[in-house]
């Protein structure tokens, strides 16, 4: 299981990643810097939280994951 550290610095990779792809696509169709940046930086606020809370809820499932057999020594 992660730590709530560990889920928050994914989130806040991805995002730097993501936001560089948002801000280059709205900067190529727009052609304003200012608005590519609102943009972007609105954008991964919003989406860093999501993704934290998306993170969370799948440390809670057991759905799909292979637990560990407990052995007698």
């Amino acid at each position: 299981m992660d730590t709530h550290l560990r889920s928050v610095v994914k989130g806040i990779s991805w995002r730097v990643l993501a936001t560089l792809v948002t801000t280059s696509v709205v900067f190529l169709y727009s052609g304003e810097l200012a608005a590519a940046a609102v943009v972007g930086f609105s954008d991964s606020l919003v989406k860093v939280g999501l993704y934290w809370g998306h993170e969370r809820v799948w440390q809670r499932l057991t759905w799909g994951r292979i637990l560990p057999t407990v052995t007698s020594p």
